[in-house]
């Protein structure tokens, strides 16, 4: 089997992990650096005056405001050392496929609900770090379904008892072999009603879209350039070869959330889409994903519990 330098990259080890974030005090200063690699300033009146108080907490030296490195970020108010979120991170984000819940309740030495609280509290930062990437130039495009398997009923669109998404992978369009960046959605529909809004904000006008013959795609006719494959649907589209690399991602986002979570429903389904975006479109270097996940965290707001939809409050299909 072919071997490509992108799958035997060095990566961040364990080793050189705990080097780096090993202890308490080496964490906080990576929060201090990655939410203010200028030096500390007060968010309130923006002064850079400042003293740290023996509790860890910044004061500024005109307002007299005290604040923590972590208020306002995705680690306000936690009770565990970053030490724990910070290998959470770590092994959300070095291994190819994701880590269930109950493998992170075992490796953290924590209790279920708060490995999963933290789960997607770290999803949650993915999914609006991955709101705002925009795919130019040669883009394949389908949808997809997620849910529980029927044996009896109707497959695929309209299916019942699953939740349709869609996916848009950016190839180079000189060498289309070259797979750069992706990016999903979940979608009530596979209408063009839902389908519209997203393409404007997500994909470039002007670039090559391929999709296959659904009428909800045929929007694209103005703005982009549409080519409209014939597709036999089922097992069958995965052999057109305009789609290859489009259905190489499905085989390998179902393989990895069914052989991780076993099932995801809606509610929560962007932020697991999210999650394997995330990897997938840094996944050029491994080395520097965490620290680059650790900056996104301090730029995204507190994540309270009442807005985690709990899945055994709420199930939905």
């Amino acid at each position: 089997m072919a071997s490509y330098d992108v799958q035997f990259q060095k990566g961040l080890s364990l080793l050189d992990f705990l080097d780096t974030y090993g202890t308490e005090e080496q964490c906080i200063e990576a929060v201090c650096t990655a939410r203010w690699p200028d030096g500390f300033v007060c968010p309130e009146c923006g002064s850079t005056r400042h003293c740290v108080l023996a509790r860890g907490l910044f004061q500024c030296q005109e307002c007299r405001h005290q604040t923590s490195p972590t208020a306002g970020t995705i680690f306000q108010d936690t009770k565990l050392p970053l030490t724990v979120w910070f290998l959470a991170m770590h092994l959300l984000t070095q291994g190819k496929h994701s880590v269930s819940a109950l493998e992170l309740k075992r490796q953290l030495g924590v209790c279920y609900d708060t490995a999963w609280s933290m789960k997607q509290k770290i999803l949650q930062v993915m999914t609006e770090r991955e709101e705002g990437r925009v795919l130019s130039g040669r883009i394949e495009v389908d949808d997809g379904y997620m849910g529980g398997e029927s044996h009896e009923g109707k497959r695929g669109r309209g299916a019942a008892g699953k939740t349709p998404f869609v996916v848009a992978v950016q190839t180079d369009p000189e060498v289309p072999e070259r797979v750069l960046y992706l990016k999903m959605k979940t979608l009530e529909h596979v209408s063009s009603e839902e389908l519209e809004p997203w393409f404007r904000k997500s994909i470039v006008e002007g670039s090559l879209v391929l999709t296959d013959g659904w009428k909800a795609y045929t929007f694209l006719e103005d703005g982009w350039e549409h080519d409209a494959q014939k597709s036999p649907g089922g097992w069958r589209s995965a052999k057109v070869a305009a789609f290859r690399w489009v259905n190489t991602v499905l085989g390998n986002l179902k393989g990895n959330i069914k052989g991780v979570t076993r099932w995801v429903g809606r509610a929560h389904l962007d932020r697991y889409l999210a999650e394997f975006q995330y990897r997938f479109n840094r996944r050029f270097d491994l080395s520097s994903i965490l620290g680059r996940l650790i900056h996104a965290a301090v730029q995204v707001p507190p994540m309270p519990q009442r807005l985690l939809i709990i899945p055994w409050e709420a199930k939905v299909a």
